[in-house]
């Protein structure tokens, strides 16, 4: 991966909980659920809001896919 793919992909903004859900085709509430209970991407807390990093929910989709 080039230097400048990497910048972008750290760049890449947050995914919303709302994102998440049509991402992976699940209900917000289950990702509520996968955070609370461990084992998931890790919801981050920005402010009053949570996201996640999409690095992090594409490592745990490549984690499960194996």
């Amino acid at each position: 991966m080039s230097a400048a793919t990497q910048q972008e992909e750290q760049r890449r903004p947050l995914a919303t909980p709302d994102e998440l859900a049509a991402y992976l085709g699940v209900s917000k509430a289950t990702i509520y659920q996968w955070s609370s209970r461990g084992g998931a991407f890790p919801l981050i807390r920005v402010g009053r809001h949570l996201r996640a990093r999409w690095a992090d929910v594409d490592a745990w989709l490549e984690k499960r896919a194996a």
